[in-house]
């Protein structure tokens, strides 16, 4: 999955006991709460998604009989506003509302978005394009998106599991995508571009389009999560705890990823820092890569690797995120505790 570049210009989200002194009175003792475990995957997979509603990504003056004009900005709408309604009708689809604006035709209608999670309304007139006939907004928008991401984890328990350690956002406006549906594909790793000091690489996968793998049910800041349609494909690893964060340090770790066909291999890497934990921003811990295989391969970390899964002391700590633009060789990852946290607030009751 591409990487988002813009968040930064350098970076491509006791109690005491008393002690009783008659064994008849001490209360029964407690058993020390088991921790979670979870099978670490590093596989990487095509991931697709389809948004709830459509997104504005831009606007273009149409051409008309009347002059040029840009009807979806001049009423309002701006860049990242998700149009969910055009007069009565639900549109979640780029068909849907070019159906939508020809039905209306030149008269008024309404256009209902959301913008930062609030409902906005807008009055708009489509113009008759004069190249094609057709009724147009002016605006660019964007339904869907499709890319390649690493699964981190996988919860033989209940069948979740968690992918790329970040959201899908919009390429052109940063906005993470509203999740209608989607999934995960089978995939190989075709190729590699190496990642050089200004130029992040990429995996290059290549998708097989009719082996659903599972099906998302969120799309967070801090991953996708979904469900496995079949629990093969994870089977090939033993679950591990999961690190709580006073557990994890900085020093020697390895990460799962997969940079070549379909084979998952483990390589040394190094955690060099942990950051306080505020809630808001996702990269929790930076490290660095120090497998002399993997930079001979990738040059470090590359678009694709995102959710690797970060082990340590033989738990699964974290998850890779984010590469720094201008030194392939270190990144970002989010806590495994925190993408664990999230994949269970968000997923449906």
């Amino acid at each position: 999955m591409k990487e988002e570049q813009k968040a930064r210009p350098w970076v491509v989200a006791l109690a005491a006991a008393l002690a009783v002194t008659a064994l008849a009175l001490a209360p029964p003792a407690r058993a020390a709460e088991q921790p979670r475990t979870l099978v670490p995957v590093g596989r990487a997979v095509g991931v697709k998604l389809f948004s709830d509603g459509v997104m504005v990504v831009g606007f273009s003056e149409v051409a008309s009989d009347q002059g040029r004009s840009a009807p979806a900005r001049d009423c309002g709408l701006k860049e990242g506003d998700i149009i969910t309604h055009i007069n009565r009708s639900e549109v979640d689809t780029v068909e849907e509302v070019q159906a939508a604006l020809q039905q209306a035709g030149d008269a008024d209608m309404s256009i209902r978005a959301l913008r930062d999670d609030r409902t906005v309304q807008f009055t708009a007139r489509a113009v008759r394009c004069s190249s094609d006939g057709q009724y147009k907004l002016g605006a660019w928008i964007r339904d869907s998106m499709a890319g390649i991401g690493t699964v981190t984890f996988w919860d033989p328990e209940t069948g979740v599991f968690g992918a790329l350690g970040h959201g899908i956002n919009d390429v052109d406006t940063a906005q993470l995508m509203p999740l209608q549906s989607g999934g995960i594909l089978y995939s190989d790793v075709a190729g590699v571009k190496r990642g050089e000091k200004g130029a992040p690489g990429e995996l290059k996968g290549a998708f097989q389009a009719d082996r659903d793998l599972g099906e998302l049910y969120a799309n967070t800041p801090g991953g996708v999560f979904g469900t496995l349609a079949t629990s093969d494909f994870f089977q090939t690893a033993q679950p591990v705890p999961v690190a709580a964060e006073h557990e994890v340090r900085t020093g020697p770790a390895t990460i799962l990823s997969n940079v070549s066909g379909d084979q998952v291999r483990e390589y040394a890497v190094e955690i060099t820092r942990i950051f306080p934990q505020n809630g808001e921003d996702t990269r929790d811990l930076m490290l660095r890569v120090t497998d002399p295989a993997l930079l001979a391969a990738t040059g470090g970390i590359v678009q694709g690797m995102s959710g690797s899964p970060i082990l340590q002391d033989g738990k699964l700590v974290g998850a890779v995120t984010h590469v720094l633009v201008n030194d392939p060789a270190q990144g970002y990852g989010i806590l495994a505790e925190n993408m664990l946290a999230l994949a269970e607030d968000s997923r449906p009751e």
